[in-house]
């Protein structure tokens, strides 16, 4: 990869929500929106190699796609009017707040828009992933477990809806806000998640999507001060985020929760991550993000792996799995009770899991199956397990791994 090829790839990464976001705001389009962002990315690669990389990528690419756009619309008779309408937008999108709402965050914006309760929640989070995050499809379809094919006609639908619905592009008013939460702390859960644990390629994590993850939460918890999941799932975030550098050893192989140098934890992030849910507002019972948060910072407050309050961590997994039925949180559970009460308890949890079929695509699965078969010293059978696991892993991090693990026991 040449250095302007480095430099559009992470210009992508940092700058395709913002250029999409400003395009949707300008012209209500999405489709002409993404179509305009690609082409601009397009013509970097074409003009930065002779022209250089420009002092402020972001802003070039915004203007560049938002000249295609005028372009696009001065095509086409029928959007005449609109055409005056984007023409006549100069405010910076830093300064711009056209609803009123004052949150001048064109992404965080992005995301209300996309959470209209018009559009089923699973729509939601899905398209305001491929919208404001630039994850591809299969990306999206690999966090919801589905195949490719359907969440493109699910995406497609809900641009469809709003487009046929009219639902404008704003944050609503303060007694409305309720209604899309739900959907606003999803996005931003998955949005999080696929940063850190990439559900593909050659890397673990994706350091931008965790940072635009927590820099939108935080705006978040700024708009809705006194509502507890989004203060909740802001400390989730970061206690999460602070372990981010243990995760990977020197030569960027994965190193597994129980193995990590706590010292390389960030202690900063850490105590502001556990002053967030301390602080919360409070609701009983607790929702899915402050359970979540909870189990993180057992994990924080653990000064050795050794010291992990594991049976809270399952006793908090069981009132999680009540809230939001998941066979994830399911085999999560299991864990926990493997590390509170021994791995054969948990590897009962787990043939259940395997029996009932929900997972079969997921690697971590037959991996957890497998770490508690080579701790009960039944080598062929974890070998097994390790390669079934191998065969679904979605990284070359987490594949290597694996690997090493597989020749452990023998295989």
């Amino acid at each position: 990869m040449t250095d302007v090829e480095a430099a559009v790839a992470t210009a992508f990464r940092e700058e395709w929500g913002h250029v999409v976001a400003t395009l949707i705001r300008m012209t209500s389009n999405w489709d002409l929106a993404e179509e305009c962002a690609q082409d601009a990315f397009a013509a970097a690669l074409a003009r930065w190699p002779t022209d250089g990389v420009p002092g402020k990528p972001g802003a070039w690419l915004t203007t560049t796609a938002r000249n295609r756009a005028l372009d696009r619309l001065r095509r086409s008779k029928t959007e005449a009017a609109k055409l005056q309408e984007v023409a006549a937008t100069s405010v910076p999108p830093e300064t711009a707040t056209p609803d009123g709402s004052g949150v001048t965050d064109d992404r965080l914006r992005l995301i209300f828009t996309c959470c209209h309760p018009a559009l089923t929640l699973e729509a939601r989070v899905a398209l305001t992933l491929r919208t404001l995050a630039g994850l591809t499809t299969a990306e999206i379809a690999r966090a919801f477990l589905v195949p490719e094919a359907t969440m493109a006609k699910r995406l497609t639908r809900a641009k469809h809806k709003i487009r046929d619905a009219a639902i404008p592009y704003r944050v609503p008013p303060a007694h409305l806000l309720p209604e899309r939460t739900p959907g606003v702390l999803a996005v931003l859960y998955l949005l999080f998640n696929e940063g850190y644990s990439a559900s593909a390629g050659a890397h673990v994590r994706r350091a931008d999507l965790t940072a635009e993850a927590i820099r939108l939460a935080r705006l978040l918890v700024a708009l809705m001060p006194d509502e507890p999941e989004a203060t909740g799932l802001l400390a989730l975030m970061l206690l999460q985020d602070a372990r981010r550098a243990a995760r990977l050893d020197d030569a960027g192989e994965l190193v597994t929760l129980e193995d990590q140098d706590r010292s390389r934890w960030d202690a900063q992030q850490i105590a502001a991550g556990l002053a967030l849910l301390d602080g919360a507002p409070r609701q009983t019972p607790a929702g899915p993000y402050r359970l979540q948060a909870a189990i993180a910072a057992c994990h924080a407050r653990a000064a050795a792996a050794a010291d992990t309050d594991w049976a809270q961590i399952a006793a908090l997994y069981g009132e999680l799995r009540r809230l939001v039925p998941s066979a994830v949180i399911e085999l999560n559970r299991a864990v926990a009770v493997a590390m509170s009460r021994g791995p054969e308890a948990g590897l009962a949890l787990v043939d259940e899991l395997a029996a009932g079929g929900v997972l079969t695509s997921y690697y971590l699965l037959p991996a957890t199956r497998a770490d508690l078969l080579r701790r009960l010293d039944r080598r062929p059978e974890a070998a097994a397990s390790y390669r079934e696991a191998l065969a679904l892993a979605p990284t070359e991090p987490e594949r290597r791994y694996l690997q090493r693990r597989l020749a452990e026991v023998g295989g």
